[in-house]
């Protein structure tokens, strides 16, 4: 059974998300870019909680579905800031859960510790080894998997309060640890440059705010299973077998891969800003080191090593974004939602195109300029601007509009940086 699962996602309570962040926009959406399995994002907000309970159904598999058949696993975000060894850190961490009954008692259980109410990702102030411990307690099969482990500010490996192995951060909680999440600015091979994170099952997810196509599943997993349940998916991502590959955007499409200042525009390679002296040359003030310099920092082997059980993955871009692009509109007009849906309807999903369809099967349902496109990023032939420091990245399909495309969006930021929205 072909399962296409992303697995950490957020409700309309968690900050900074779409108000209209539901369940049946979840699914809708879904059905469209071709996920079959959704995490449920932020189980622990009461009235989050309370939606789920309304929309979804329990059969025992640990699957829950809603009234149409849809799959979702019970899954949060939880945030831990602390401080160790006379430094901050701040990590973020999935919890998946198999029912209803144990996410209350992880819920009873944190807010002993503090709120649960104000945000569907809440922040705690007790650190990894310890939450571990506390979500075991409750049940052995709470899984815990690091989130976007390599993000400067809230990941594992983060630049600004992270650390530098699994170990530091777990201590005797290790053992528990199977997975991590890769995040939008990293992709596995960057990942199998540190031998020590050869152990970990490597999965990736959309960590969506909105449940549009260019958010939903635009990093998952595909599994092979004989049958989905929350212990046959458990066992696939501690053990590896039962994973097929991973779906990941282009890690220069992540909005923290280059090193840089987003007030400032200045965006760095490793090597530029190591000539800085990880020194921003416009304020002066130290450089958000991104995902890239970091990896490079804790690598011991050298870029191209892949490991002999190393799981394979493909790289893409959201089709919203590609035809944007190629039609210079924007990504939520008409003119981009028609042309995404000549090619993507109820019975070809976003993952089939972007996936599946040949160049002459492209051309029957798109012109050819859409159709070299999609091929080219499937083939990882179209060269990305490098996100940084909270921006994101974005294609760049011809080589003579590279620099006028560069000049534009610096410009868009100029303005931005003046507040003058209005030519933005």
């Amino acid at each position: 059974m072909r399962i296409i699962a992303d697995l950490h996602i957020h409700s309309k309570y968690s900050r900074a998300t779409s108000k209209q962040l539901n369940i049946q926009n979840l699914e809708k959406y879904a059905r469209l870019k071709g996920p079959t399995l959704l995490g449920t994002g932020d189980f622990t907000h009461p009235l989050w909680i309370k939606e789920l309970k309304s929309e979804l159904t329990e059969d025992g598999t640990g699957i829950l579905k809603t009234k149409t058949g849809f799959n979702f696993i019970l899954q949060t975000e939880i945030s831990l800031m602390y401080t160790q060894d006379e430094k901050s850190r701040k990590i973020h961490n999935i919890v998946l859960a198999k029912n209803f009954d144990i996410v209350s008692q992880i819920t009873e259980q944190l807010k002993k510790l503090g709120r649960v109410d104000y945000d569907g990702r809440p922040i705690f102030g007790i650190n990894c080894p310890e939450f571990v411990e506390m979500m075991k307690e409750i049940d052995k099969d709470i899984e815990i998997i690091p989130a976007h482990v390599w993000t400067p500010w809230f990941g594992l490996f983060g630049s600004k309060s992270g650390f530098d192995s699994v170990q530091e951060c777990f201590k005797d909680q290790t053992k528990h640890i199977h997975a991590l999440e890769t995040g939008l600015s990293s992709d596995p091979a960057m990942n199998w440059r540190l031998s020590s994170l050869d152990k970990y099952t490597l999965i990736s997810n959309s960590d969506l705010h909105s449940f549009w196509p260019w958010r939903i599943g635009r990093e998952c997993n595909i599994f092979d299973l004989k049958e989905l349940t929350y212990d046959s998916l458990l066992n696939a991502i501690k053990t590896k077998r039962g994973l097929v590959e991973t779906i990941e955007v282009d890690p220069s499409y992540g909005k923290y891969h280059f090193d840089g200042h987003r007030n400032c525009n200045v965006c760095m390679s490793p090597n530029e800003s190591l000539k800085h002296k990880d020194v921003c040359p416009v304020c002066k003030r130290k450089l958000t080191i991104g995902v890239l310099h970091r990896v490079e920092e804790l690598a011991d082997r050298p870029a191209g090593f892949r490991p002999k059980d190393a799981v394979p993955f493909r790289s893409l871009i959201p089709l919203s974004e590609i035809l944007s692009k190629l039609l210079d509109s924007g990504i939520a007009t008409q003119k981009t939602w028609k042309a995404y849906y000549d090619l993507v309807n109820e019975s070809r999903s976003e993952m089939d195109v972007l996936l599946d369809l040949s160049f002459n099967e492209l051309k029957k349902i798109a012109n050819e300029k859409t159709a070299e496109a999609i091929i080219n990023i499937r083939n990882g032939k179209i060269k990305i601007q490098p996100g940084f420091d909270g921006e994101y990245g974005y294609p760049l399909f011809s080589e003579k509009n590279v620099k006028e495309e560069v000049l534009e969006v610096k410009q868009a930021n100029k303005y931005k940086q003046k507040g003058l929205n209005e030519f933005i």
